[in-house]
């Protein structure tokens, strides 16, 4: 297995468990690959480029025992808050009656339109999580593999006609026109703007991005909109206890061995060679780094037709935004806000000011005004920070790869980190003091420490036309690649997303189908 992330991680367990031996080669010093936790001063740990452990069904966290292992779930409440001044803060929680009367406070109109808003989304929601628990169908494949697809037919059939309408004329919506459509409170449609937008280097006006926003909701309860999972100990004690299972059934992993080609002989994917010369010999390679890596940069492309290179070129890889570490000797005091949420902090006075940033950046420079989303994690998880001190995550959008040089702001990565205190400041004046150290992480610096191609966590945008059964290209969907042998697994294939754990398991009972066949 070439990387030991998440997706990695899964896959090596359930294959580990049917018997198979597998080795694990991380090119960083501790497994996790992007997952893993960073310090940025001595007892200060942030996770540098996910902001949570995104969505685990419960059967995988079952299957593989993590909280037998130590992983502790937690529910961070208030789960959203966006600090403004006039009409005062909103604020969601885990509770939606109480998100209601939140709205209430803002406009009436809109509160009395929430509990049917959220109740839609999260029957969408419900439909894209079953699409996600299987592989991806292959519109041309034989009649046998639609089967399981029969019980989300059914699913999308219950909806009723009217709301199974209001499904399909969603999907291809921008995500601007939904919540204009559904909402007056321009505080609202911009916080939930800024969420549709996660994952693609869009603004809420492009199409498909209602889909966007109806795909960070899988998993999450009705009306809860923010992060989905929050692990105690960060992401990095969900790859603790998952490097920790894997090692129990006999994986071996392999920290400091960067993986320099796959080796192909006759068409086939026989090992890998390390930077330094050493093969690796293997009846089958899985690759969890991007497809554009994994096939341009390992495999090579003079082993692939033509036409598959150029539709894996066309990949768009565009993580657009960067990140923003700091260590705080006090928690921030957000003006209007009794206390700091537990969950995230969004900055988007409304739809249009997060069109606006996204305007800036297509242009190749950052916004002056960027969408801001926060999280101080220490308040739900006081072990990420020494006793009374803090640790605070941003994620600013938009920053076009390279963009951080060329501001209009200064001339650096610290100048946009300037003016991301700088905006913070005007909600919670007490920040820039309570600064003890901070890191500012560009798509640049994403892409050259992390392996992510654009500087993109997810290893391709959330966009319609590369998600489903075009994943990471249309054709080529279902873990198997046209080089015998070698699989993929990650954010770059289905179901997407950050974190899932479903992309590991579908690759991993391909490769069991593959090699008990051959055995």
């Amino acid at each position: 297995m070439i990387g030991s992330g998440i997706e990695e991680l899964v896959a090596a367990a359930d294959l580990a468990r049917a018997g198979f031996r597998v080795t694990m080669l991380e090119r960083g010093e501790t497994p996790g690959g992007p997952a893993a936790g960073e310090e940025i001063l001595p007892g200060f740990r942030v996770d540098p480029v996910f902001s949570d452990a995104g969505y685990l069904p419960p059967g995988t966290v079952r299957d593989l025992g993590l909280e037998e292992h130590g992983v502790e779930f937690l529910r961070p409440d208030p789960v959203l808050a966006a600090p403004a001044g006039a009409g005062g803060a909103l604020v969601l929680w885990q509770d939606p009656e109480k998100s209601r009367i939140s709205i209430a406070r803002r406009s009436t109109a809109d509160a009395d339109r929430w509990s049917g808003f959220v109740e839609r989304i999260a029957s969408f929601a419900e439909i894209l999580e079953a699409l996600g628990s299987r592989p991806p169908i292959r519109p041309a494949g034989p009649l046998r593999e639609l089967a399981p697809y029969l019980g989300v037919g059914r699913q999308v059939r219950s909806l009723g006609g009217a709301r199974m309408a209001e499904l399909f004329r969603m999907l291809p919506m921008p995500a601007y026109d939904l919540l204009d459509d559904a909402f007056d409170d321009e505080l609202l449609k911009g916080t939930l703007g800024a969420l549709a937008v996660r994952g693609v280097f869009q603004g809420p006006r492009s199409p498909c991005t209602s889909l966007v926003l109806l795909h960070h909701q899988v998993g999450s309860p009705i009306g809860v909109f923010g992060p989905r999972a929050i692990v105690r100990g960060g992401v990095d004690a969900l790859v603790a206890a998952l490097a920790s299972i894997v090692a129990e059934r006999g994986v071996k992993i392999r920290c400091g061995a960067e993986v320099a080609r796959i080796m192909i002989e006759k068409g086939r994917a026989v090992g890998v060679s390390l930077e330094g010369g050493e093969e690796v010999a293997a009846r089958a390679v899985l690759s969890g780094s991007d497809p554009a890596r994994t096939f341009l940069g390992l495999a090579g492309a003079q082993h692939l037709d033509p036409d598959f290179v150029h539709a894996v070129r066309q990949i768009r890889f565009r993580g657009g935004y960067a990140r923003v570490h700091m260590a705080l000797s006090e928690a921030p005091r957000f003006e209007g806000l009794a206390d700091a949420p537990e969950g995230s902090l969004v900055f988007a006075p409304g739809p249009d000011a997060v069109e606006r940033a996204y305007d800036d950046a297509k242009h190749g420079s950052v916004s002056a005004c960027p969408v801001l989303v926060a999280r101080v994690p220490s308040l739900a998880d006081p072990s990420l920070a020494p006793s009374g001190r803090h640790v605070m995550s941003v994620d600013v959008r938009f920053v076009p790869l390279g963009g951080a040089h060329r501001t209009g702001n200064g001339a650096s990565a610290e100048a946009l980190g300037d003016r991301v205190v700088a905006l913070l400041a005007d909600h919670a004046p007490n920040l820039p003091g309570a600064i003890l150290g901070r890191r500012v992480l560009t798509p640049t610096d994403l892409t050259a420490r992390y392996d992510l191609t654009g500087g993109d966590p997810f290893q391709g945008e959330l966009a319609l036309d590369q998600l489903l059964f075009m994943r990471p290209v249309p054709g080529w969907a279902r873990y198997r690649t046209p080089i015998q042998g070698l699989y993929v697994c990650g954010p770059g294939t289905h179901p997407a997303g950050a974190i899932t754990g479903a992309s590991g398991r579908h690759a991993s009972n391909a490769i069991h189908d593959d090699l008990e066949r051959t055995r």
